[in-house]
């Protein structure tokens, strides 16, 4: 028995990094996994991954920052699982970034409409439906910067994922009378392709690892780790928390 056993889960951002090392958690928790993210290949051999491996997923490909999409895999967990329990609000983007100056108002409004209005309303659907089942667990990922730590050129990223924290404790607030838990996960340096692509010379991937206490960045699953801890009973007095997984990178700027 997982700690999930029973329980169904959506999973936003499951292509690649931390959504997709979630999801197979979840699973191997005994979580039935909805998956989802805009690249369709991507998440059907992550849901045939957890399947050959004796879980249960199904995948959905879209964007978020359609409310359509966000009703869709509801409406899919519902349909084929009955009920959903766990949602993970993950998906989210870099965005435009450079100097504020410079940065278009497209750009701009993207960054917030991905990291920020998509979370909002995955979890505006999520939690109607749990509601109809006695409560559950909503998670979002946000970030150490704008919330511990300032790096220049990222306003637009900064503020969508500090958004996401009130946007956690004003719902924690809200629904926390009827069952309902939301909290947000605030990751230092993680090893992902955005991570990468950010970070692609030695001084710059030395400069990033120095920035944590631990003196390294997390792997993808050390995050998973702390989701799952959120999702399960096992925080089941846990509600409106912005946890720091950051490495350290908090207290030290050495």
């Amino acid at each position: 028995m997982g700690r999930l056993s029973g329980k169904v889960a959506i999973v936003t951002g499951a292509s690649s990094g931390i959504g997709r090392a979630t999801a197979r958690l979840f699973a191997a928790e005994g979580a039935k996994v909805i998956v989802g993210a805009r690249r369709a290949d991507e998440l059907e051999a992550l849901a045939a991954e957890i399947r050959a491996d004796g879980g249960d997923a199904a995948a959905l490909a879209g964007d978020v920052r359609a409310e359509r999409y966000a009703e869709a895999l509801v409406a899919l967990a519902v349909e084929r699982y009955g009920r959903l329990d766990i949602a993970f609000n993950n998906a989210g983007t870099l965005g435009e970034s450079g100097p504020s100056t410079e940065v278009s108002e497209a750009g701009w409004n993207d960054t917030i409409a991905i990291n920020l209005t998509g979370a909002f309303l995955g979890a505006k659907h999520q939690i109607a439906q749990m509601l109809k089942h006695g409560g559950g667990s909503v998670v979002f990922t946000s970030t150490f910067v704008g919330y511990t730590f300032a790096f220049p050129g990222v306003a637009a990223y900064a503020a969508s994922k500090s958004g996401l924290i009130g946007l956690t404790q004003a719902l924690a607030a809200e629904f926390g009378p009827q069952g309902v838990r939301v909290n947000a996960i605030l990751p230092g340096a993680v090893d992902t392709e955005m991570y990468r692509s950010m970070n692609n010379t030695a001084e710059s991937q030395s400069f990033i690892t120095n920035l944590h206490a631990l003196k390294r960045v997390a792997k993808a699953e050390e995050l998973a780790r702390s989701v799952l801890y959120l999702a399960s009973d096992d925080s089941a007095f846990v509600t409106g928390t912005a946890s720091l997984v950051d490495g350290g990178a908090s207290i030290t700027r050495t």
